[in-house]
């Protein structure tokens, strides 16, 4: 019998990957990211779905053990979540929740560690993590004004991207706002966020009804 297979991630991980790759290495190596680096692999964070999607492809493809194991955890932390935040037993979706809500909920689960987190401090679905993920640790800009983007950096980075930069990343962002108005339209999909452990439930996030049970 064939075993799980292995699709390669979405094009544009594919791009959010290299621009990173450029991106790190034009910083020389300002970029603390490495294997066993998990600081931003702990606590939840909006995803949307179309990195629901990606989760899920990259789920089919692991061996039912790993795949199980990870879903377990997620299963637990959405059910963690739900107990203190039961306006997600209505809905997953996030579009109607404020930032406040949403920086509520993280501070109240910061510690739980991302459903995908190995032992060793390895990305069990690395290949399908979500975007926010394949460009998290690039120094961040605002105002002129050039910082760390995670608490392991800690200083003010000296280098800063070149306009080029800047501007590939936008238009990725514009390449992810277009495929996300196409998987709305194609799904019927009532928004576009929910946070991360929801992305491993093997269910679409919008099967839920107005009265919180699943259809």
């Amino acid at each position: 019998m064939a075993g799980p297979t292995h699709p390669s991630p979405p094009p544009l991980a594919q791009k959010t990957d290299r621009w990173f790759q450029r991106a790190s290495a034009a910083l020389l190596g300002e970029v603390p990211c490495r294997l066993g680096c998990t600081s931003c692999c702990i606590g939840p964070f909006p995803i949307t779905i179309l990195d629901v999607q990606t989760l899920q492809e990259g789920l089919a493809g692991l061996p039912a053990t790993q795949r199980q194991r990870i879903e377990q955890r997620a299963i637990e932390q959405t059910a963690a979540m739900e107990t203190a935040f039961p306006q997600l037993t209505t809905t997953e979706l996030l579009d109607e929740w404020s930032d406040q809500e949403i920086d509520r909920l993280a501070t109240a689960f910061h510690q739980h560690p991302c459903p995908a987190l190995e032992a060793n401090g390895g990305c069990g679905l690395y290949e399908h993590r979500p975007l926010v993920c394949r460009s998290m640790g690039i120094p961040t800009e605002r105002d002129g004004l050039a910082q760390g983007a995670c608490e392991v950096q800690i200083f003010i980075p000296i280098l800063r991207l070149s306009s080029s930069f800047r501007e590939e990343e936008a238009r990725l962002l514009q390449e992810e706002s277009a495929a996300l108005d196409a998987l709305r339209l194609a799904t019927g999909s009532a928004g576009e966020e929910v946070f991360l452990p929801y992305g491993f439930l093997r269910r679409d996030p919008c099967e839920k009804s107005e009265t919180g049970q699943e259809n």
